[in-house]
């Protein structure tokens, strides 16, 4: 098993720098941003193309650090309505394909996108609990007219490079679990599209991300470790908490989103918050989720990303692989 991390916390550092953190931390794989949401500082994207020597070069600072690339990451909406993020991020899926199979890397890491709820619709519309009919109508076409035409042209591109394309179960998804997991497969007829298992989403939604791996076995092909901690105030608004904020695109430290769209201020008093490995659950759960991983692949890779607003990026990566470590009986 090899266990890394998500370097899109470390964009402030150039790659060499970024890779001999994690060296230092022991860990010995890394997942590099190559569009989507975030931009893609440590991957050359037109060198990569350009040359074998190029490749070469780009691969060699990771053989130096004594880390593996593990995978590609292009978090987005391939599916959103609005046609300047989806035209963007769905082609970012499609140039990921392209960049790991150049870089001899067979996974690539994204989201199965949400478009809207009709034809005309300028929102995405995330339609669960669908008890009115209404829902079910507005399902049907997210499913069928938008994500299954364009998961069959993923499915295609992928087989053809013999890449694999992970799609991270994340609410405001069509694929957020493991029965939406399983219905995109059987849709498209998947050999080349499988499940990255990220159990920070599942562990809000009340999902057992152990029970979910035994659920979706060989469709997983890549990990993160990333952990959630339920809050009191979980017990008053539940865990479908909508008291976000809205952030100006020209406010200082706005995160883009692509197009217009923002990252959302979090709440206060929040219901649930996503905290380094190790400060949601503890030691023991997270060697029992290995173990289960390791039984689906010896090799699976598994990387920390780091999204832990109380800590800073490098107490954060370091808690996290020192929890981690100990967990795989590393440390």
């Amino acid at each position: 098993m090899k266990l890394g991390a998500y370097t899109a916390c470390l964009h402030d550092r150039p790659l060499s720098e970024a890779l001999g953190v994690l060296r230092d931390l022991e860990l010995d794989g890394a997942e590099i941003n190559s569009g989507g949401f975030l931009p893609a500082p440590h991957l050359p994207i037109a060198a990569v193309r350009s040359s074998h020597d190029a490749r070469e070069e780009y691969l060699g600072q990771f053989a130096a650090a004594r880390i593996e690339l593990t995978a590609l990451n292009c978090n987005g909406n391939p599916l959103h309505p609005d046609p300047e993020v989806r035209d963007k991020h769905g082609q970012d899926v499609f140039d990921a394909i392209e960049l790991a199979a150049l870089l001899g890397v067979r996974r690539v890491v994204t989201m199965s996108g949400l478009p809207a709820a009709e034809p005309q619709g300028q929102l995405p519309s995330w339609t669960v609990l669908p008890w009115d009919s209404a829902y079910l109508d507005a399902r049907d076409h997210q499913w069928n007219d938008v994500a299954v035409p364009y998961w069959r042209t993923v499915q295609a591109r992928a087989a053809d490079a013999d890449v694999i394309v992970c799609v991270e179960m994340h609410p405001h998804n069509l694929v957020y679990n493991p029965a939406t997991m399983v219905r995109l497969a059987e849709e498209i007829h998947a050999t080349h599209v499988g499940a990255e298992m990220d159990p920070s989403h599942l562990f809000w939604q009340g999902i057992d991300p152990i029970a979910a791996l035994g659920a979706l076995g060989g469709l997983v092909q890549n990990a993160a470790a990333k952990d959630t901690r339920i809050n009191e105030h979980a017990k008053i608004n539940g865990v479908l908490d909508d008291r976000f904020g809205r952030v100006r695109p020209d406010e200082p430290g706005a995160v883009s989103l692509g197009g217009r769209y923002t990252l959302s201020r979090w709440p206060t008093s929040s219901s649930w918050d996503f905290v380094a490995v190790g400060r949601g659950h503890d030691v023991a759960f997270w060697s029992d989720f290995l173990a289960a991983l390791e039984k689906i692949d010896p090799d699976m890779a598994v990387n920390i990303e780091h999204e832990d607003q109380e800590l800073d990026r490098l107490d954060g990566l370091r808690f996290a692989a020192r929890v981690l470590l100990t967990a795989s009986d590393r440390a």
